[in-house]
């Protein structure tokens, strides 16, 4: 009996022991989680901005210009049946005929005489109409062209110049055969190679655009 309670006694302080060991190896734990790791930022992982998106504003339409009693929309004159027409070199204003049929414009000349100068063909003439003349013009010519009468077999060789005129507020240079016209109403025809691309014709109208006024 004395042995077992000896034996008794020394076991109680190493159980005490033994359990205070234990809790003092455990450790305790408030609830705290560990803290994260920060991953680096790669090309893959870093997340992709994109730029603001700005209204769109729709650009404002040209605007075109608008036709009036003397033009077209888009800048062409307006030519009717007749028109007036001033000649530059002359200083004077004539009635010409639109001729949408004809090719080549004319106009009318007398004593027309073709000469030849530094290797170079040039021609000498009047302008004249209603009995009146001009006095005389030398000028170099552009082409020749061969007229064939249509009441004969007839072939005619007409010079070919280039002079300044000026139809309401285009000025231009352009070509005339050199014809006697002075038993013809008009003394002007333009045809074709001069109203084209620039002038549309209403043969409904006359004398559309404004007569130019005289130099003095």
């Amino acid at each position: 009996m004395k042995i077992a309670k000896k034996w008794s006694t020394l076991l109680l302080p190493i159980l005490l022991a033994g359990c205070m060991s234990t809790a003092t190896t455990t450790p305790e734990t408030d609830g705290a989680t560990n803290p994260s790791v920060e991953q680096p930022v790669t090309p893959e992982t870093k997340p992709e901005v994109k730029p603001e998106q700005k209204p769109q504003v729709d650009p404002k339409p040209p605007v075109k210009p608008e036709a009036n009693e003397l033009k077209t929309a888009d800048g062409k004159l307006l030519l009717g049946e007749e028109e007036w027409i001033y000649i530059k070199a002359i200083n004077h204003n004539a009635k010409a005929r639109i001729d949408t049929g004809a090719t080549t414009s004319s106009i009318s000349a007398v004593d027309i005489e073709m000469f030849e100068r530094d290797g170079k063909n040039w021609v000498k003439f009047k302008l004249a109409h209603n009995e009146k003349e001009t006095k005389e013009f030398e000028s170099p010519v552009s082409r020749i062209v061969t007229i064939r009468q249509s009441s004969t077999e007839k072939r005619t060789d007409r010079p070919v110049i280039e002079a300044w005129v000026q139809i309401g507020d285009l000025k231009t240079k352009t070509e005339f055969t050199l014809n006697d016209r002075t038993h013809m109403t008009f003394p002007v025809l333009l045809g074709r190679t001069f109203f084209r691309d620039v002038a549309v014709v209403d043969v409904s109208k006359k004398f559309i655009q404004p007569k130019v006024k005289i130099e003095k």
